[in-house]
């Protein structure tokens, strides 16, 4: 092909006006919406049914930590046994949650917590004895060439 020519298609090509920055890097927007449409799709075909005043969810994880949900939409079938929990869910750690909690607990996760409050008073115990050891002073001498040295003074001052 005809070089002066391929120019000539160029600069045709053009978008926008002239002297307009050409585009670089082209930006994509993420389809979250189709995803969520697929999924609501999936979650009518399992015929589930909202269930109403529910304040908040937790989900006990096998590391010690708690997946808590404030104001979830829940919904569920009882048919496909599947809940549908839908809502800004945080990570906390389970000593954050202990006071509300203790009713929602298994039998599992009170062992759990059994072994979380024994660790936590262990590190509670090595601390005070770190406490206590920061207390007594170095010995820097012998005692018994101190007690030796006490002895001489009081004799020589008798």
């Amino acid at each position: 092909m005809n070089p002066e020519k391929l120019a000539k298609l160029q600069s045709q090509v053009r978008i926008g006006g002239k002297g307009t920055p050409r585009r670089k890097v082209k930006k994509t927007t993420k389809a979250s919406g189709v995803d969520d449409k697929k999924l609501q799709g999936l979650i009518k075909k399992l015929n589930v049914q909202p269930i109403p005043t529910i304040e908040e969810v937790n989900m006990f994880k096998d590391d010690g930590k708690v997946l808590h949900f404030t104001t979830p939409k829940v919904a569920a079938s009882v048919q496909s046994n599947t809940f549908v929990i839908s809502g800004k869910g945080e990570d906390k750690e389970l000593t954050e949650l202990i006071p509300g909690i203790l009713h929602q607990l298994g039998p599992d996760s009170l062992a759990s917590l059994r072994r979380l409050a024994e660790a936590y008073q262990q590190a509670q115990g090595d601390a005070s004895i770190e406490e206590a050891d920061e207390d007594i002073p170095e010995l820097v001498e012998n005692f018994e060439e101190a007690s030796k040295e006490e002895e001489k003074k009081e004799e020589t001052t008798a």
